[in-house]
């Protein structure tokens, strides 16, 4: 059996890449995504154990080693097995061989490819202070083979053959085109032997200007069709790339959180350039090739018009040419896989230079930061290297075939004017067609790389297409939500925790009821749970046990957008987008109250800010709400919940950032606002949680009290501990 590589296509893919091989090689196919969500990955990557979970699922039995390097040898006969490299990366052993003396480790990094490491190098990455080195081995259990995984590979041409139906007569105007260009490239040849034959050997001076004037008027007509073909092809080709674009922001805006969570920033920026690839195979790739092909047979048919002989020479020398060019194919591939992988790293590192420059210059890491950088630019150099060294050396060996076949052809034409079996013309005319025939072999390499690199893209950017939406993790009722809008909230024995099965549980059987119309404050210590608990309430995640009712009917059945519609939210990393202080308030509604959008504003107590800008409301913000202070963004996104008149209000630390004067302020302003509405507020502070109607306490995600703030001082336990300080300072 030989191993199929298969490359990650983020960051942390590394695991899931290298399981995925592991499960190729013992001949069953299972999706990246699908052995992702059974690994746990989030955006530090996956664990060894996430590995051995998903190793399971898949039918596989783990075993994880801590070795030497002798050890390792010994056990890797069994087959190929996963090792933990640079103690933050993951990499498949396939074998290991004996040169001279010395030990040779061929291993697959799914971020780079298959290569062969000496063992100096091998040591370097994979053993760690004490001279051991993790290694994960597998095993077939009895239903490897039984167990299904989801397996949906992508079907490029197909893919792009839908996109192209749409636009079949711009399509067909095309082919056009190019028919019409390839008969006026044919006339060409002819036009210089008649020239030669007959113009230049009968000396007839007024034949050559004709045949010469016909072949500039000739030219000027396959131009104008090349250039209205070129429009059309561009016009093709963006539209099919927005769609692409558009088909894949869709799917992605619909999916839950904890794919989100599983991302670099870098990784999605990068999906997004990836449409540059697309665009370029089909606008400009796909077309130039079919224009190359079909010239190609044409001239190929008018080649052996004139010589069996030659064209037979040709044939052997140009598949030649092109088996050499193929022979590299799968090389730059990898290599380009290593190149997006370290562009995605790039971009993260510009993302913090510009998002993190207060934290920078305060504490004085601009050459630490600006060291990082340097070094990820020496990794692309490298990568750049690598692809250049590739390809001269495939060009090289196509430029050197091809000049020994021009060579070649040259002598047969030459030594057939001799024999007397072609003219003169006939001999200018085949050097002219072999001129032409050069191009579009080199355009079919181009167009074989540019559809590997399309197809990457592809992948990239459908990958979410098989992924389960919001709505599609627990079976939804629409309008379920409108029917239980006035019944209380109970949380009955919740547990939640992120990642594995093994990891910490952040809440541990919870049960509480939220009273309809009522305030509800939620307290408790720094990672007690509470923000987890809110984003549950919010449908962001599942919970991992147990349940939230709204009567007798689960949160689970609400459709999430159903749901967020009647929920106003300050969460305490809120978002302010890069838009007008109106459209940020208003979220995109096409015919916004004003009224209700001044009396948003005087609650959130922004209203006086605004009038003081010269453009008002429609003054633009910064991305992230730069030019912004922090009490000033608070009060938007406020301004934000209250202007969409919610029926459920969650605040999380929504007035952390404002100043005691301003925080009465917007606290009386809002006792109006939540009468009839169920509010739940997450907070510190005890001015915003006193006067709630029910308090709960958490601790170590678990109830640690519930009760009125009088109450709950009176019993003078977790409540009065956490508040203690402020009572004294009488705040």
């Amino acid at each position: 059996m030989k191993l199929k590589f298969i490359s990650q296509h983020d960051q942390m893919d590394c695991g899931p890449a290298c399981l995925s091989m592991i499960v190729r090689y013992y001949g069953k196919k299972c999706s990246l995504q699908y052995i992702r969500n059974k690994s746990f990955l989030n955006k530090e990557g996956v664990s060894v154990a996430g590995i051995s979970h998903a190793a399971r699922s898949v039918g596989l039995i783990p075993g994880v080693f801590k070795l030497n390097l002798q050890e390792l040898e010994e056990i890797s006969k069994q087959g190929p097995s996963i090792l933990h490299w640079n103690q933050n990366h993951f990499v498949v052993l396939i074998d290991i061989k004996h040169k001279r003396g010395k030990r040779v480790f061929k291993i697959a990094d799914p971020g780079y490819g298959i290569m062969s490491v000496k063992e100096s190098e091998f040591v370097k990455h994979w053993l760690n202070t004490n001279e051991e080195g993790i290694m994960i081995t597998f095993k077939l259990s009895e239903n490897f083979h039984s167990i299904k995984c989801n397996y949906d590979g992508l079907n490029t041409l197909k893919y792009i053959k839908g996109k192209l139906k749409t636009y079949r007569w711009r399509i067909i105007t095309i082919f056009i085109a190019v028919f019409i260009t390839s008969c006026c490239t044919l006339i060409f040849p002819f036009i210089t032997q008649a020239v030669v034959d007959k113009g230049i050997s009968q000396k007839d001076i007024s034949l050559v200007a004709s045949l010469l004037l016909a072949h500039a008027f000739i030219f000027i007509g396959a131009t104008v069709v090349d250039v209205i073909r070129n429009w059309i092809t561009l016009y093709l080709g963006t539209k099919i790339n927005i769609e692409i674009i558009s088909d894949f922001l869709k799917k992605a805006l619909r999916l839950p959180i904890s794919f989100f969570d599983s991302k670099q920033k870098g990784d999605f920026n990068q999906r997004i350039l990836d449409q540059q690839r697309i665009e370029t195979f089909l606008t400009t790739q796909s077309i130039i090739t079919i224009f190359s092909i079909v010239n190609f047979v044409v001239f190929l048919g008018v080649l052996l018009y004139y010589s069996k002989v030659i064209v037979l020479a040709y044939s052997l020398l140009t598949v030649l040419a092109v088996v050499w060019s193929l022979l590299f194919i799968n090389k730059l591939k990898t290599l380009d896989y290593n190149k997006f992988q370290l562009r995605s790293e790039n971009q993260d590192t510009i993302y913090e230079f510009v998002n993190g420059i207060e934290e920078i210059k305060l504490n004085n890491l601009e050459e630490y930061k600006r060291s990082i950088w340097e070094k990820v630019q020496l990794k692309l150099f490298g990568a750049n290297i690598r692809v250049l060294k590739t390809i001269q050396f495939q060009t090289i060996g196509f430029d050197l075939i091809n000049q020994l076949k021009n060579i070649l052809v040259t002598f047969l034409s030459a030594k057939e004017v001799i024999n007397g079996s072609l003219s003169l013309g006939a001999m200018l005319s085949i050097a002219f067609i072999v001129g032409l025939m050069n191009s579009p072999i080199s355009q079919l390499i181009t167009f074989i790389r540019g559809y590997q690199e399309a197809k990457l893209s592809l992948d990239r950017l459908n990958e979410v297409q098989n992924i389960s939406e919001e709505s599609e993790v627990n079976e939804v009722q629409k309008g379920l939500v409108q029917k239980v809008i006035k019944r209380d909230i109970c949380v009955n024995k919740l547990y939640f925790q992120y990642g594995s099965p093994t990891s910490k549980k952040i809440l541990s059987g919870l049960s509480f009821t939220i009273p309809h119309g009522k305030v509800t404050a939620i307290v408790g210590g720094s990672g007690s749970g509470k923000t987890t608990l809110l984003k549950l309430l919010l449908k962001f995640y599942q919970p991992t046990e147990g349940e939230i009712l709204f009567g007798e009917d689960s949160l689970n059945s609400f459709d999430p957008n159903e749901w967020r519609a009647q929920c106003g939210v300050v969460l305490q990393e809120g978002y302010i987008f890069s838009d007008t202080i109106k459209q940020n308030i208003i979220c995109g509604e096409e015919n916004p109250n004003i009224e209700k959008l001044k009396n948003a504003v005087r609650l959130a107590n922004i209203e006086s800010y605004i009038n003081e800008l010269p453009l008002g409301f429609n003054t633009k913000i910064g991305a992230a709400g730069n030019g912004l202070s922090g009490g000033q963004k608070q009060r938007l996104l406020i301004a934000r919940a209250i202007y969409k008149n919610p029926r459920y209000i969650f605040f999380d630390e929504a007035t952390s950032s404002l100043d005691a004067e301003n925080e009465k302020i917007i606290h009386d302003n809002l006792q109006s606002f939540f009468v009839g509405k169920t509010v739940v507020v997450v907070a510190h502070r005890l001015s915003t949680v006193k006067n709630a109607d029910q308090i709960i306490v958490l601790k170590d995600g678990e109830i640690a009290e519930i009760g009125t703030h009088g109450e709950l001082i009176d019993k003078k336990s977790v409540y009065y501990k956490l508040i203690k300080n402020q009572l004294e300072l009488g705040t």
